[in-house]
């Protein structure tokens, strides 16, 4: 039986979201998160986003879908960041570069159980903090590959998914979990996108999100076309059996060792 798995599109235009959520998109994510990113994702290819409360009130006037904001790190502008997106429509907040447990639990108290409350991993203090942080009432627990490799100082946003970081974070969260992003199965550079479907299946994971890659590779085309292809590819990624899964980690490691990525 196949697991479900939530795809949610990083979407602020209405007529997109409109078409995305027609074509099976679950939820959006306007995204708040830019205070000093662009100094700590210097000379990475990454994106930065500088979406607004009025963002947030015209995706939520156009889908009943779920839509999760993304606040800016933990500082002293965070509760009027949440007051700001529950007041605007959010269903949920994420909260990115956690350091340590007691910005979530400071963030929990904040929000009062009025949306759910997921977190960003992307640092190494997370990573050691993650059993503490699993005994959180957290709804979504995500690994975010970019700003870990930076924060690690890895030469691949991979690193953590070929040392088995990830796989080993996957266990301590009964909560939802995902990494990384998602695009058409047959694109993705360097990691081909059907090898990371692949791994997210063999790890069991609930969801991912639909960024900059899948935007771009969907220039042009049908998302009421593209969507139940991507799908298709989860459910036939999660159907595997146990052999095949290690085929694939086999192959994922094979294709990031081809680019110099080794442990």
């Amino acid at each position: 039986m196949s697991r479900s798995f939530d795809l949610f599109l990083f979407a602020t235009d209405p007529e997109r979201v409109g078409e995305a959520a027609a074509a099976g998109v679950d939820g959006f994510v306007v995204d708040w998160e830019c205070r000093e990113k662009a100094l700590r994702q210097l000379h990475a290819d990454t994106e930065i986003n500088h979406d607004t409360v009025e963002d947030l009130r015209r995706v939520r006037a156009a889908t009943s879908q779920r839509v999760l904001c993304r606040l800016n790190a933990f500082d002293a502008t965070t509760p009027e960041e949440v007051e700001a997106a529950v007041d605007a429509g959010a269903d949920e907040i994420l909260l990115p570069m956690v350091r340590t447990p007691v910005e979530v639990e400071r963030l929990l108290d904040l929000v009062r159980d009025r949306v759910r409350v997921g977190i960003l991993i992307e640092t190494e203090a997370a990573v050691a903090a993650a059993a503490r942080l699993a005994t959180l009432p957290l709804h979504r627990v995500y690994v975010g590959l970019n700003d870990l490799a930076i924060d690690r100082g890895a030469d691949s946003i991979f690193e953590a998914v070929l040392d088995r970081t990830v796989e080993r974070l996957r266990p301590r969260f009964g909560c939802h979990f995902g990494f990384g992003g998602l695009t058409l199965p047959e694109r993705g550079h360097p990691v081909p996108c059907r090898l990371l479907i692949a791994e997210m299946a063999r790890l069991q994971c609930d969801f991912s999100f639909l960024r900059r890659s899948f935007r771009r590779d969907t220039r042009g085309r049908s998302l009421i076309h593209e969507i139940p292809r991507l799908r298709q590819a989860l459910a036939s990624a999660q159907g595997r059996d146990v052999p095949a899964m290690v085929r694939d980690r086999q192959e994922l490691e094979e294709v990031l060792g081809a680019v110099g990525l080794t442990l």
